[in-house]
């Protein structure tokens, strides 16, 4: 029987730097972290709180002036920083001349702009100084005051960073901007495809491949506490979870049960994975814990059993099960026990995933030939449909719970013609609904917690 890695170790070491991201915030300068210092106010009187909701955002996005902080590599940050604030669809980003350390409010007014940021980008290489202020125009004052010092290699990061300040301090919640998408890059005919689990930053830039495509791979997710991502493999013609570790490349089996092993889940600690083992024509749900490798079942309804989530503290799993006849919903403690079905509308349903905040479950619905994305309550109420296709699938909540990637392919024509998978971001209201770049066909994304 073959026995071809996933990657070879000679690949994972060569990814080893490009994809170690937690060890960064916090670390010292010379060992290419990212330090980060309060800037004081210009203003002697304390700064207001943001007044702004992200409700109010939607209907009238906010306009904010973005300078291009002096040229070359500030204009590469400002570049990024723009596209992450106008790709929310809650900013109107208006270019701005100058990056003086203060605004001309009189000027920042007249454009029509409700916050502006200055700021300045010195120094090269292993030191790079990026100091940014944000500023309340019609207040006139500094409500956000930051010096990050760190290598050039992380300027990208700095500009995702720098969005995520912004974005909380106008509209009250944390944002998702440092952030990556674990995915499944697909390539070749339709009925070929090649498959590489494979990770990008959240905007589609620095794409890389995780696995050398020998093999098809499916549904990763990441840790919500560590560099790491579980993901299902047919290595060496047996189907069973893996374990990616992005700080040293390496992969390994979670839990070598008799049966195929699928759709992973880790629980909100990090602690332990969720995943589905078949037996006998059905599958039970089973948890891993992953410091003793102890395995418990969940369920024995004799009924395909899978798909499990956490909700955000860890005490109830939402999944999906035939056992009433056709694919449902239903929510059951976390350790196992009464489940109780709680979608009752037309067609079937599949993919829940919990949502960061505990508000909602988003699904995949199958009614009438045609695939529906969306969301409804804990308890199975207030289902709301976002977006529709002919396949829509894979929903992944960013950290803030406010936007869902998902994924998007299209019906082939003879022969696989006119085929495409794609990955689209949408928010849980229903507006927004956009492409994300990737190099290849894409599928199955998996959003990373925030920094992760």
């Amino acid at each position: 029987m073959s026995t071809r890695p996933l990657i070879s170790d000679q690949e994972a070491d060569a990814l080893v730097g490009a994809l170690r991201r937690r060890t960064l915030l916090g670390a010292s300068v010379a060992a290419g972290g990212i330090l980060a210092t309060p800037l004081a106010a210009f203003a002697a009187t304390a700064a207001p709180e943001a007044e702004i909701t992200v409700d109010q955002a939607r209907t009238a996005p906010i306009p904010i002036i973005i300078p291009d902080f002096g040229g070359g590599l500030g204009q590469q940050m400002a570049e990024v920083l723009t596209n992450d604030l106008n790709n929310t669809g809650l900013f109107k980003v208006i270019p701005g001349s100058s990056a003086a350390a203060k605004p001309d409010f009189a000027t920042a007014k007249g454009l029509g702009a409700h916050a502006q940021v200055t700021g300045s980008v010195t120094g090269s290489g292993a030191s790079v100084r990026v100091e940014i202020r944000l500023w309340d125009v019609l207040s006139q004052q500094q409500i956000q005051g930051t010096a990050y010092t760190t290598s050039s290699a992380n300027w990208r990061r700095i500009a995702h960073i720098v969005g995520d300040v912004i974005y909380e301090r106008m509209l009250g919640e944390k944002g998702y901007f440092d952030t990556r998408i674990a995915f499944i890059s697909r390539s070749g005919p339709r009925g070929r495809q090649r498959t590489r689990l494979a990770i990008m930053d959240q905007d589609g830039a620095n794409a890389r491949m995780l696995t050398a495509g020998n093999w098809l791979t499916l549904t990763p997710r990441f840790s919500p506490v560590k560099d790491q991502v579980a993901f299902m493999s047919y290595a060496n013609n047996r189907p069973r979870v893996y374990l990616f570790d992005l700080n040293t490349g390496r992969q390994q089996i979670l839990g070598d049960f008799q049966g195929i092993s699928f759709a992973p889940r880790f629980s909100p600690d990090g602690r332990t994975v969720l995943l589905s083992v078949t037996r006998n024509g059905g599958s039970d749900l089973y948890s891993v814990d992953l410091a003793s490798g102890a395995r418990r079942q969940l369920t024995a309804s004799g009924a395909i059993d899978t798909s499990p989530c956490y909700n955000p503290d860890g005490s109830q799993i939402v999944f999906n099960s035939d056992r009433g006849g056709s694919p449902q919903l239903y929510i059951m403690p976390a350790g196992g026990g009464n489940a109780q079905r709680i979608s009752y509308g037309q067609g079937t349903y599949g993919d829940p995933v919990w949502s960061p905040r505990g508000d909602l479950i988003a699904f995949t619905r199958i009614a009438g030939g045609m695939f529906s994305l969306g969301v409804m309550l804990p308890d199975g109420t207030g289902e709301r449909i976002m977006t529709e296709g002919f396949t829509v699938e894979s929903p992944s909540f960013c950290p803030n719970g406010r936007v869902l990637a998902y994924c998007r392919q299209s019906r082939a024509g003879a022969g696989g013609s006119g085929f495409s998978s794609i990955i689209g971001m949408v928010d849980i209201t229903g507006f927004n609904d956009r492409v994300i770049p990737t190099p290849e066909g894409a599928s199955d994304p998996a959003w990373s917690p925030l920094n992760g």
